[in-house]
């Protein structure tokens, strides 16, 4: 297995074609598909299959092409460093669920190092993106949350992944509406206050079991449900709607602005949101930066709910 045969397999991967892959790469369709013949021979794995769409990825290729990325990336960075004598930024990449204050502390992260010498990316995406972003090392770390209704399932599927999770935060439950919601005076709801207003929640794609999803008490039988793919619709179904969605009430007006507020529900659940990451691998100095700026929401009580 050589260098240029991770490279092969990963243009293959990114273009979905065999003829568009060897276009860019500047070899012939042939010769690419020899080159990636022989390597999936030597590692005994399948990386991809012919479909009526051009070419798909299989789940063992999935995983070693999460490895093959890291690798060529690795030595791209060996080279500019020390071959071409390139200054390098450093990277830092983050996915999480959708959570503002996850946003903001990355954006405080950022002030502090600036963007010179740094290369940064944020992910606000699906759950199991999460999972796989950074299984797949295209993020450091991710930010979900664990209750004990999926606790066991998830903790599995990191196992499985070679991931870790690490405690940051316990919440409990508020259902976070806008100001002119008629329920948003009050001190506390139930989950019978609420059934006359919309449940908000997020899509999940095809991963979209109960376990998966972003929003606690996922098999409650709510009898107005919409699901919204960015947190920009979920505020304005909340407007136009008096829509609700259920969450952590770690909210920041810095970002969703001063017309929402977080109500807190009449609950047990307890929300345990924290960090996955690479089993092994030590948390750079900008990831540790990161989770520092997350751990100052612990006791923000009367500033963000």
């Amino acid at each position: 297995m050589t260098l240029m045969q991770m490279k092969y397999a990963i243009a293959v991967a990114d273009t979905k074609s065999m003829n568009e892959a060897a276009r860019s790469l500047f070899i012939t369709q042939p010769s690419l598909s020899a080159s990636i013949k022989e390597l999936e021979n030597e590692i005994g794995v399948e990386l991809f299959k012919r479909t009526n769409r051009g070419i798909a990825v299989t789940p063992e290729g999935e995983e070693f092409l999460g490895y093959a990325r890291q690798v060529v990336e690795q030595y791209r960075l060996i080279e500019s460093k020390y071959i071409e004598k390139e200054n390098v930024r450093k990277k830092f990449s983050v996915s999480m669920q959708h959570y503002s204050f996850a946003v903001q502390a990355f954006v405080e992260m950022v002030r502090q190092f600036g963007m010179d010498k740094y290369e940064f990316a944020v992910h606000e995406t699906k759950t199991y993106e999460v999972i796989e972003d950074v299984k797949n090392f295209k993020s450091e770390i991710g930010i979900l949350y664990l209750n004990d209704f999926n606790s066991k399932v998830l903790t599995k599927l990191f196992t499985e992944f070679g991931l870790e999770f690490h405690r940051l935060l316990d919440c409990g439950i508020y259902a976070y509406m806008w100001k002119g919601n008629p329920l948003a005076s009050r001190e506390s709801v139930t989950m019978d206050d609420l059934q006359p207003y919309p449940c908000l929640a997020f899509e999940q794609g095809n991963n979209n079991s109960f376990y998966f999803a972003e929003e606690v008490l996922s098999t409650y039988e709510y009898k107005q449900l919409i699901r919204a793919n960015d947190r920009a619709t979920m505020l304005n179904l909340m407007k136009g709607l008096n829509g609700y969605t259920l969450c952590s009430g770690i909210i920041c007006e810095e970002l969703n602005g001063g017309d929402y507020c977080a109500v807190p529900l009449e609950s047990d659940e307890v929300m345990t949101i924290g960090y996955l990451c690479r089993k092994g691998v030590a948390i750079s100095p900008l990831g540790q930066k990161y989770l520092d700026e997350i751990r100052k929401y612990k006791n923000e009580d009367a500033r963000y709910r």
